[in-house]
């Protein structure tokens, strides 16, 4: 099945959504305010998890992620991540998200196209309803199709809280524990698809049980496991960050689960960067992520961590080079190999990436 035409201002959900919000609108005049020179330039980067999308007040393609990745860092290729913008605006409503992957994949393909461009979209996560269970599988075929080879796994909506000042965004309570989400898991498998998982600290439970239910299919926790600083959170940050920490240690034994450093600037974690004066500096950023970013690297091991930018949600908070500058603070005590691998190598290997140096 084709992906049909795109709508290319409907609906949007997860961080995209969120980001629609007063909350992540973007200000670059704020953001000038905190430039700041780029650390260890030469250091090669795969961006592990980033968006596009044409939003009402909320626009940011191409030219922009081009603009962001010609700040100073050494960005050679990205990963693009499940934003639900773009979907087909015809067809059957199970199909419709292919035309986000079939978006993404022009993007890549234009991108391949120009030997002066990072390969921009060299992997796409793209998005499956998990209640299809096995009836998944046409879906999962018809966004290899649309993906053009590029298509390494997908990602659902499935962070979810009871507390409305938490949960904005409609999505469905325990949805990665259902014998749906599991018949989908066996699916990719097969497939050789990896699965994006998104949630709050609260239900890193549920990625628990689906990865021992699943040991092989590999699983992508995505920003660091979300610990929650914002509405009944605010004030129980050691709290949190004890119950996430046990969490993670015990993910971390999992080798099929790897993770995704970064996503910590949005508004669910609570340090309100985007409502400061000034933007934060990359020492900021990073003293302020080290007990998470390092606890994840001590637990998993550079070979099963990657580091992405979450723009342009994260672009609330702060800028692309500070950002990237804080997670090199950050990798500071890692050996060569461990930052190539935090870096460069993880992702690459996660998603399939053949990339070669010299032109990516």
């Amino acid at each position: 099945m084709g992906a049909g035409s795109t709508n290319q201002s409907d609906h949007a959900s997860g961080e995209g959504a969120a980001s629609a919000t007063a909350l992540h609108q973007i200000r670059q005049d704020w953001l000038d305010k905190g430039r700041e020179p780029v650390i260890d330039p030469d250091l090669k980067i795969v961006d592990a998890h980033h968006h596009l999308w044409d939003m009402p007040g909320n626009r940011y393609l191409l030219r922009d992620y081009l603009d962001d990745l010609a700040s100073g860092h050494t960005v050679l290729a990205s990963v693009y991540v499940q934003s639900g913008t773009m979907m087909a605006s015809e067809g059957p409503e199970d199909f419709r998200s292919v035309g986000e992957t079939a978006f993404a994949a022009s993007i890549a393909q234009e991108c391949d196209g120009n030997r002066n461009l990072p390969r921009v979209c060299a992997a796409i996560v793209g998005s499956v309803d998990l209640n299809l269970g096995s009836r998944a599988a046409p879906v999962l075929e018809a966004h290899v199709e649309a993906a053009q080879g590029r298509l390494r796994g997908v990602r659902c909506l499935t962070h979810w809280h009871e507390d409305p000042v938490i949960h904005r965004i409609h999505t469905t309570a325990g949805l990665l524990s259902t014998s749906g989400t599991r018949d989908v898991a066996r699916l990719l498998e097969q497939m050789g698809l990896v699965l994006d998982i998104w949630v709050y600290h609260t239900q890193l439970d549920e990625v628990i049980d689906l990865a021992r239910a699943c040991p092989g299919l590999t699983i992508v926790l995505n920003h660091a496991g979300t610990p929650l600083g914002c509405g009944p959170y605010a004030d129980r940050r050691e709290e949190v960050r004890r119950l996430w920490q046990e969490k993670i240690a015990t993910l971390a034994e999992m080798p099929n689960v790897f993770v995704k450093l970064g996503g910590l600037a949005m508004r669910f974690s609570g340090f309100a960067f985007d409502r400061r004066p000034e933007p934060p500096s990359s020492e900021t950023l990073a003293a302020t992520w080290a007990p998470y970013i390092l606890e994840c690297i001590e637990r998993f091991g550079s070979s099963r961590c990657m580091f992405e930018s979450n723009f342009p949600v994260d672009k609330a908070s702060c800028s692309y080079p500070t950002l990237w500058n804080a997670y090199k603070r950050l990798a500071g005590g890692a050996s060569p190999s461990e930052r190539s691998a935090l870096f460069f190598d993880t992702a690459a290997s996660v998603y399939q990436l053949q990339l070669n140096a010299e032109r990516c």
